[in-house]
């Protein structure tokens, strides 16, 4: 079935996943690595897009990519440049500016949120994979950093073994390197109390403020600061392809949570902008 596609014909049916015209409006000067005419690009850029926007979303395997959209290996290796150029982070950067603005606030924060989250290994990721103890997995752990709307600051990706409080230092390094040097105070959970996480982050300038659990707790306690970015996290579940790390690249796995943080952001700054 051929429909319309910002004004261009494509011969399938839409995805949910599919940018709307406002969306690729907003994120064509970030793809656009080199000139729309380039006579070296071959495949349409916004389907492009759509292709890895509907595997995140789906969870499906590379070469498993419907044959209405651009040869996998084109899709993958457009991916690659992507990630490379650091153009998802860019998207995300802007983005969290841009609603925090439409919330009333700075557009960079005073405050964040720092978490771990680990992730079971597969056959593609396990070489680099490491036991996680507390969680009694194998897999790689990501370190995240959001504000206290929940949008994503930075993340990294190490062995699942890599103590959360460890990274402390290079996080808020890069945190404040973002913002430039705006960020105040972090809220952390019990994993990362001890003097060296603390001396890391003063460092930077940054108080560290452990959220605990009350002594005398009996079933699910709502932590305040703390559930932000716990939600962050169940944001991501929504993208199937992020629910283990199949990716050979810790690069290219940390990419991916970019690209599904802009996705979700770029859906309410769309929102936001049609209503005001």
């Amino acid at each position: 079935m051929q429909v319309q596609l910002q004004g261009r014909p494509v011969d399938r049916r839409l995805y949910p996943s599919d940018l709307s015209d406002e969306e690729w409006a907003f994120v064509a000067p970030y793809l656009t690595l080199m000139r729309e005419d380039a006579p070296q690009r071959v495949h349409d850029l916004r389907e492009v897009f759509n292709a890895v926007r509907w595997m995140v979303k789906t969870g499906t395997q590379w070469r498993y990519m419907p044959n209405h959209f651009p040869p996998w290996a084109a899709v993958y290796q457009q991916t690659q440049r992507w990630i490379k150029a650091g153009v998802f982070e860019a998207m995300v950067h802007d983005l969290r500016a841009l609603l925090r603005l439409g919330e009333g606030r700075a557009p960079e924060p005073s405050a964040v949120v720092v978490d771990g989250r680990t992730l079971q290994s597969t056959p593609e990721s396990g070489a680099r994979a490491s036991y996680d103890g507390h969680k009694r997995k194998k897999g790689s752990k990501l370190h995240m950093v959001v504000d206290t709307l929940g949008h994503l600051l930075m993340l990294t990706v190490t062995p699942a073994g890599e103590q959360e409080r460890a990274q402390v230092g290079a996080l808020l390094t890069e945190v404040q390197a973002i913002t430039s040097g705006e960020v105040e105070m972090a809220f952390v959970d019990q994993g990362y109390t001890g003097e060296a996480p603390a001396l890391a982050a003063a460092e930077q300038g940054v108080t560290l403020e452990v959220v605990r659990l009350p002594e005398a707790k009996r079933g699910f306690v709502l932590l305040p600061r703390r559930w932000v970015v716990e939600r962050s996290f169940a944001w991501l579940t929504r993208f199937r392809r992020l629910a283990r790390d199949f990716e050979r690249l810790p690069e290219t796995l940390a990419g991916l949570h970019y690209l599904a943080f802009a996705c979700l952001m770029l859906s309410k700054a769309v929102k936001l902008l049609g209503s005001a």
